[in-house]
């Protein structure tokens, strides 16, 4: 087993809506817990590269994966520790939608003995993402 948590929230707005603050990037830490700023080096796209500051340290993810309007992959690798985090968006009514998102962790090397402790951290720090994010959405509807 790789996945660390797995999430979701009902949010009352368009799925559209919900989408656009996903991938607005710039207020992600707004709803982020623990990231201080976020960009997008160029446009959002397959490929591109997200660098966001975190406890004072500059850091980087690709966007590995993204179907426009419906999901987002990041992935982030800190040596032997791979994060994937998978956002996806669907609608649920003409001004409801649900956002969901799962991370899946993987490591290498001497690692791989910490691998629970590891997801267990970053369940632990990131999972409650979606709740901010909810809130953070529907207050700035």
């Amino acid at each position: 087993m790789t996945e660390a948590f797995r999430t979701e929230e009902t949010l009352a707005v368009s799925s559209d809506r919900a989408w656009a603050a996903l991938t607005d990037l710039a207020r992600a830490p707004e709803w982020m817990p623990g990231i201080d700023s976020m960009s997008v080096d160029g446009t959002l796209r397959q490929g591109a590269r997200v660098t966001f500051h975190t406890r004072g340290k500059e850091r980087a993810s690709e966007v590995i994966e993204l179907a426009p309007g419906r999901s987002m992959t990041l992935r982030s690798v800190q040596g032997p520790v791979t994060a994937d985090y998978v956002y996806r968006v669907d609608p649920v009514a003409d001004e409801a939608s649900r956002v969901t998102l799962a991370a899946d962790v993987t490591t290498s090397g001497g690692m791989k003995v910490l691998a629970p402790v590891i997801r267990s951290a970053i369940a632990r720090a990131d999972s409650g993402q979606l709740s901010r994010f909810k809130a953070f959405v529907e207050q700035n509807r």
